[in-house]
């Protein structure tokens, strides 16, 4: 308890926290071909396994909470894992998930006298970085500087948008029964080890109006 305490004693007010602190995706003209191959070389251009080291974000009622997170990633199977610490080294929580759902290994027992915190905030960075393509049934609908795909997700919508001239993703949205519920934003994509990766990502919770901000540190594939 008493760490956990020092945690948030450093819980940093942020000024402007509706600033989005990262490089504007690139928009503009997307590379030739139809929009299903546009898709497919996105896909090929993400590692299939990588291992990030990023800081994190958690945004609420103006006010931030740092953590540190190790997130693994098999795309091929859609798996991830994810150990996150606060900023003195005391491992806050561990999961692991597939595109379904999340398993809690382990949370601070302070944490937990809140509620199943680690499965919210597992099913966000699980929708961060798993499922990054639409089905080869979504609808898709084609802008001048975009494509968008839209298909059947849960009670709702999930949404894909590409732009630029990479073809990159840079939002997911799902729309619910009340409207825009969840949005991932892309930024600031690199190429590493021959592959692309985006170094910046905002999540944003509308239904619990809070966001997670994501900057890579590290990356091993």
């Amino acid at each position: 308890m008493k760490r956990l305490l020092q945690f948030i004693v450093v819980v940093l007010v942020v000024a402007g926290c509706g600033a989005v602190p990262f490089k504007e995706a690139a928009r503009g003209p997307l590379p030739a071909g139809n929009p299903r191959a546009i898709v497919e070389r996105f896909q090929a251009s993400m590692p299939a396994n990588f291992h990030l080291l990023n800081s994190i974000v958690f945004e609420y009622n103006s006010r931030a909470f740092p953590a540190i997170g190790y997130v693994d990633i098999d795309r091929k199977n859609e798996l991830l894992k994810v150990v996150c610490l606060n900023p003195m080294g005391v491992k806050l929580f561990e999961l692991s998930g597939d595109r379904d759902k999340v398993e809690n290994h382990y949370t601070i027992a302070a944490l937990s006298r809140f509620g199943d915190i680690t499965t919210a905030v597992g099913n966000d960075i699980r929708r961060v970085y798993l499922d990054m393509t639409p089905s080869p049934e979504a609808r898709v609908s084609v802008g001048r500087h975009s494509l968008r795909f839209r298909q059947p997700f849960g009670a709702g919508v999930l949404e894909y948008v590409f732009s630029g001239p990479e073809g990159d993703l840079i939002e997911k949205n799902f729309y619910g029964d009340t409207g825009l519920a969840w949005r991932v934003s892309y930024y600031d994509y690199r190429e590493q080890n021959g592959k692309r990766i985006p170094h910046g990502i905002l999540f944003l919770n509308y239904d619990f109006h809070y966001r997670l901000t994501v900057r890579q540190k590290e990356f091993h594939s």
